[in-house]
């Protein structure tokens, strides 16, 4: 969805935030960074769009009180692209900003990168871009070089890696009026405070409710649907779990449009269980006030990353896996009480 094929770099601000917490500070370039070599110029390009070829979400900005004026970052964004002579002086806005928001002792220092870029696509629209971005993982890198007759070595410490972007978001100047289209990365891995301050208290961003995102939401619901409100209702068997998800992903792969009622009639196939997933998809809007509507188009790449999500394979002790992609009738769960042991009896024609 994303390319930058024909961009290229225009401005780039480099500044440093701390965390106030530990008592750390943050310190501001007196003016934006002059690339001349233009290898480095390549490698930066690599390292700030790179990582986001394979993004998909589409994010707005937003704010609490519903004005989009007191969004900080939308703010700064929107003077930059109305006047770019302010491009340096509202970078170091950006870093203040971000050093006063990092409310959490665990938040880890480093770089901050405000970047200014053009001709970035997205959708099929080449867009100027505002990006923003922050390294906090610094790696250890060993050099060798020819000396005399062999070879010798060197290393250099702190350094970063152009293949680990931490965190990022690229704003593209479009759709001002709606909080412009934004994406966004970020490499933590916890849940906790420390890893949601990027997107949720220094942004604040809202996705964007397309079919992507209606895509991906339904197919997570009903995954969570199947996978674990099942089990508090009724008695069902991990086969037939899987034959339910299968048959989702079966629907979403074939069709072009969801239709809640056909999906219910044609991949759960029984009134009491639809109307079960009508609630527990109603609960879920209710729950992150994420309405999901009961017909959109398909998003292929929303089916794609889920897919992988979806599991198809029953686990039995440590001795087997039984991987299940179609008939669910082709195989059988018993008991047998001599062994006192459960065991699958798996029809098939031919062995591959």
């Amino acid at each position: 969805m994303i390319s930058f094929f024909e961009a290229s770099l225009k401005q780039l601000s480099i500044h440093h935030t701390g965390n106030k917490l530990v008592e750390e500070y943050y310190k501001l370039s007196d003016a934006p960074l002059k690339i001349e070599d233009e290898l480095l110029g390549n490698l930066l390009m690599q390292y700030f769009l790179k990582p986001f070829e394979k993004v998909n979400e589409v994010y707005r900005f937003y704010h609490p009180n519903d004005n989009l004026q007191l969004n900080e970052v939308f703010h700064f964004a929107h003077e930059i692209f109305e006047n770019n002579a302010l491009f340096h002086e509202d970078s170091q806005q950006l870093a203040k900003y971000l050093y006063d928001v990092a409310n959490h002792p665990k938040i880890k220092s480093g770089e901050l990168y405000v970047a200014y870029f053009e001709k970035v696509q997205i959708e099929g629209e080449q867009l100027d871009v505002l990006g923003i971005f922050k390294s906090e993982t610094k790696d250890t890198y060993l050099k060798v070089y020819p000396e005399l007759d062999g070879f010798n070595m060197s290393y250099e410490q702190e350094a970063i890696s152009i293949n680990k972007l931490d965190k990022g978001c690229l704003i593209f100047n479009v759709d001002k009026e709606e909080g412009y289209k934004i994406v966004v990365l970020d490499q933590s891995k916890s849940s906790n405070d420390s890893a949601v301050y990027w997107k949720d208290e220094f942004l604040k961003l809202k996705i964007r409710n397309d079919s992507y995102n209606q895509t991906n939401n339904v197919l997570g619901v009903y995954k969570n649907f199947v996978t674990q409100k099942l089990d508090d209702d009724y008695e069902i068997s991990k086969a037939d779990k899987i034959d339910l998800l299968n048959r989702s992903m079966k629907y979403f792969k074939e069709k072009e449009t969801f239709d809640i009622e056909e999906f219910g009639n044609e991949v759960i196939g029984n009134a009491e269980g639809i109307e079960s997933f009508k609630n527990y998809k109603k609960n879920y809007e209710e729950e992150f006030e994420s309405p999901i509507a009961d017909h959109f188009e398909i998003a292929e790449s929303a089916v794609k990353k889920q897919a992988r999500a979806y599991k198809s394979v029953l686990k039995l002790d440590k001795n087997f896996h039984i991987y299940i992609h179609g008939n669910k009738d082709m195989i059988e769960k018993g008991y047998d009480d001599d062994k006192s042991m459960n065991f699958y009896k798996v029809y098939f024609r031919e062995e591959e």
